[in-house]
Formats: structure tokens, C-alpha cells, sequence
């Protein structure tokens, strides 16, 4: 039945599993925008909804039908005609429609679940595939609770449901019971002991209750099957489904496997932000892939051995998940090594730059914080205080006066290579004259392109944040200043871009 044995389906339940989470329900119209993305992202099949359980996933199926083309649009019932009828009404207008259709399978759902024989079971299953194919060609059974189920009875209805027009058969391990090698062994018997097993695509359905969900949803496909169940960012009903962007990228690092999806992995930092914004579920920090700490190093041994060569301590590149680039997080295990990477990215020259006193201010500064910002590094750079520059402009005396009538007139006072050079300048405000006084100082015709004010914290107290631009012989420099008074950091973001190219 496939033409290529190597090609993995995968199975998006986001709309339907994921959205069972309590307080994650969407309405319709964002339900769309999910499936429009998942289609941009390569999915084979969106379960779009359960029509039968409101109005409104009813709704939600019909409209999700007509907004995309590409994927199969599936919608899932229990085994009974009237939600089978529901499920056909609703797919009116799926270019590629599929009903999920199922029962329970484990002893203990038929027992306590449905009050019901193994027998009586296996014909409510067999019933309800042939009357969905009267109306669908495309049917995939679900065995709920497969995980826990007697092999040889979950032998014998897959047979029979596949005999009964099933293109799909769903293994699902609904409670997350499963541990790898018990599903994956199950998933072998299915193919070794259902007769016309070939006639089918086996499907995985792993719940996360143990933690397991990708290794078990992994372990089915190396033992043979073919469409994975997943969801994006792990969400679904209690501790979750398995993440799509998780076993896709196994998939995808493993080349051993030698198997694929028609992913695009570029996708996966934009969907998850989608999903997690619409359906108001954060994702956790260190969650693999996708969590904000997927690509991000703070001990300084794993930064020294990342910034000599990626691939030390990274196994993904974050651009093939739709991350521009990895996180060096400074922090007061980091070592002068990253302390360089950010400094020189921030446009400092590490040769003309004391890197030692610099790294000793830095632990100083970091011992008090648990992160440090570019903010933080821009301050430890231009407070003027910890004689970081071997050579440069230093401000020893900045006086302004100013104000009506007087004409605003700044005297300044710098120290360049051990000697001292005062000046005095008006202006047309206290930074101009303040700037005109360094100009005179330094004797370089520097162009002033930008200068931007900014309140790093808020009220009539606060730190300034000056940014200003100059040009120098054709080419641009940065400098920041921080101080309360907005003078005084005007000056040290004019000295800080200057001292980049003296």
C-alpha cells in the first residue's frame, strides 16, 4: 500500500487531542489560522475535531474542510452510527476527507468501560468501519488502550477491521502505559501476525503520563509503523501527547533510521509560538526543540567548546527549527571566552581592550545578578571606571551650565595616553555644547548620525540609556552611555563610539 517504505505520515491531533486540555479551547476562526499553518508546515493528516461532542467542533471541521487542500481532513467518532453520521456531514466539503473511527481494546475498557464481552466488541468495531466506508473511502481505526490490551485479541481485530475496509489502523497507548521495547514488540507482532497487515498503515497514539511518549512513538516506527499521532508542543489530555517537532527531528538527526516525514522543520519556532500564544499554555523553558533554553549555553566550558565549533555542544542547527541562532547566556559561570563573543559583538575591539580587568569587573557585576543583559555589558564598558581601554578617551570633568538666558556652554576635560585636555564649547543645548567640547579635544571630523534617549526602568530617577551612531571615514560606530544625569551619558556614548576607532 505505500510507495515509499521509508516515508513517515504524520498525524496532527493539535485541534482535536491538544485542545482538550482544560482552558485551551479555541474558537473557530484561530482553529483555522492552526490548520493553515500546519499545512505550511507539511503535515499529512489534521484531525480537525469530534463533531458529534458540540455545535461548535462540528463547525469547526466544516470550516477547517474548506481552508485547506493539501492534508487530509480526519474527524473523529465512537462506534456508532449517529456520531459516524456527524463525522460525514461535517466533512462535506475536505478535499481529503478521513473518519477516525474506534472502540476500546483492553480488557479493562471492555470490562469497566463498555460492561461488554471481547465478542460483542469485535462486531461493534467491524460494524461501525463498514458502515463509515459506505460513506468515506478513507477509514482509520482506532483500538483505544491498545498499550494494555491481550496482543493476540488486538491481533484479531486489527484483522478484522482492516478486512473490513480500515486503511489506517491506530495503536494508541492511550494511558502512557507502555515502556519502548513493550510497544515496539507489540507493534512487531501486529506485522508479524496480522494476516493482511500489509493492506494497512499501522498509526502510533502515545500519551506522556510516564514520560515516554517519543521513545514509545519512536520504538513503533523502527518496528514498523508508518503514521505517527502527534501534537504541537506536546499538549493534549493530561501530561500530553507525543511532540511532533520531537519525533520529526529524530527522524530527520538520525540518518541511520534512514527514514522521513514531508516536514519542514524551519516551521517549528513559529507554530509553537502560535499555538502556545492561542491557546494560552506557555511552553516550559528546557521543553527539547522548541523551549527557550533549547539552544542556550551558560557554563563556561560548554560556551568555550560551542564557540570553537557548534557541533561540540549542539546537535540541531536552531536555523533548521526556525531559530536564527543560539543563546550564549552570560552569567557568573561563564568564561572570558563568551564574555569576548558578546563584547565583539556588541563592537568592541578585543585587542585594544584589557580583557582581564574587564572579565574581573564582569564577575563582579554578575555575582549580584543571575543574568546579564546587553544593557549590563554596555554599562560595565563606558562607567568609566574600570580603565578597560589600554588606549582611548577618558572623561575626567564634564561642567555644563545652561538655562534662560545663558547660552548652554560645557567644559571638558579628557585624558588621552597619560595627558590631561580640557575645553570649553557652546551649543545649541547641554549635549551639543557638551559634544562640540570633545570634538575640539579629539580633532576629528566625526559625523553624528543617530542619538537615541531611553529610560531603562522608569520613573523621574531612573538611568539613562543613550545610543548614539557616528561616522568616521565612511563607517559606522556604536556607543552607549548610562548615567542618571543625560548629560553625563551622552558624553559616555560619544567617548565609548569614538574610543572604537581611535
Amino acid at each position: 500500500m505505500l510507495h515509499d517504505p521509508n516515508r513517515v505520515y504524520v498525524f496532527d491531533t493539535t485541534l482535536r487531542d491538544g485542545e482538550q486540555v482544560p482552558g485551551c479551547q479555541l474558537a473557530t476562526a484561530e482553529k483555522v489560522e492552526i490548520a493553515k499553518a500546519l499545512e505550511a508546515l507539511g503535515v499529512d493528516v489534521i484531525e480537525a475535531g469530534f463533531p458529534i461532542s458540540s455545535p461548535g467542533d462540528f463547525q469547526s471541521v466544516v470550516e477547517l474542510s474548506k481552508a485547506v487542500t493539501e492534508p487530509i481532513i480526519c474527524a473523529l467518532t465512537r462506534a456508532n452510527r449517529k456520531d459516524i453520521d456527524a463525522a460525514v456531514a461535517s466533512l462535506q466539503y475536505a478535499k481529503r476527507p478521513r473518519i477516525h473511527t474506534g472502540i476500546g481494546s483492553s480488557d479493562m475498557h471492555i470490562k469497566y468501560k463498555f460492561n461488554s464481552t471481547r465478542e460483542e466488541i469485535l462486531e461493534r468495531a467491524v460494524e461501525a468501519v463498514k458502515y463509515a466506508k459506505g460513506f468515506v473511502e478513507d477509514i482509520e481505526f482506532y483500538a483505544e488502550d491498545a498499550g494494555r490490551a491481550d496482543n493476540e485479541y488486538l491481533a484479531q481485530m486489527v484483522e478484522a477491521v482492516i478486512a473490513a475496509g480500515a486503511t489506517v489502523v491506530n495503536i494508541p497507548d492511550t494511558n502512557g502505559y507502555c515502556l519502548p521495547d513493550q510497544y515496539g514488540a507489540k507493534i512487531r507482532y501486529l506485522k508479524e501476525n496480522v494476516r493482511n497487515i500489509d493492506q494497512a498503515i499501522i498509526s502510533v497514539h502515545c500519551h506522556n503520563d510516564l514520560g515516554l511518549a517519543t521513545a514509545n512513538t519512536l520504538a513503533g516506527i523502527v518496528n514498523g509503523a508508518r503514521q505517527i499521532e502527534c501534537t504541537i508542543n506536546g499538549i493534549g489530555e493530561r501530561a500530553g501527547n507525543t511532540a511532533l517537532e520531537e519525533v520529526t527531528m529524530i527522524l530527520k538527526t538520525h540518518h541511520a533510521l534512514n527514514l522521513h516525514t514531508n516536514i519542514n522543520s524551519k516551521h517549528f519556532s513559529e507554530i509553537s509560538s502560535m499555538v502556545s500564544r492561542m491557546m494560552r499554555m506557555p511552553v516550559q523553558p528546557n521543553k527539547a526543540i522548541i523551549g527557550q533554553n533549547a539552544f542556550a549555553h551558560s557554563s563556561g566550558i560548554h560556551q568555550d567548546g560551542f564557540l570553537k565549533h557548534r557541533e561540540n555542544y549542539e546537535i540541531i542547527n536552531p536555523e533548521d527549527v526556525g531559530i536564527d541562532q543560539s543563546d550564549i547566556i552570560l552569567t557568573a559561570r561563564s568564561g572570558r571566552h563568551a564574555l569576548k563573543h558578546h563584547l565583539e559583538r556588541l563592537g568592541y575591539t578585543i585587542d585594544r581592550i584589557n580583557l582581564d580587568q574587564v572579565y574581573e569587573n564582569f564577575l563582579t557585576m554578575a555575582d549580584e545578578k543571575k543574568h546579564i543583559s546587553d544593557d549590563d555589558l554596555l554599562l560595565l564598558m563606558s562607567d568609566g571606571k574600570d580603565d578597560a581601554f589600554k588606549n582611548g578617551y577618558k572623561l575626567k570633568l564634564l561642567q555644563v551650565l545652561c538655562g534662560d538666558p545663558l547660552s548652554p556652554t560645557a567644559t571638558v576635560k579628557l585624558e588621552f595616553e597619560g595627558q590631561e585636555h580640557e575645553a570649553l564649547a557652546r551649543g545649541n543645548g547641554p549635549v551639543n555644547a557638551t559634544i562640540k567640547a570633545i570634538e575640539s579635544i579629539i580633532g576629528k571630523a566625526v559625523d553624528l548620525k543617530e542619538f537615541n534617549i531611553q529610560a531603562m526602568h522608569g520613573g523621574s530617577d531612573d538611568v539613562s540609556k543613550v545610543n548614539m551612531r557616528v561616522v568616521y571615514n565612511g563607517k559606522s560606530y556604536l556607543g552607549y552611555g548610562f548615567n542618571t544625569d543625560i548629560v553625563q551619558a551622552s558624553a559616555s556614548a560619544y567617548l565609548d563610539a569614538v574610543n572604537k576607532f581611535v
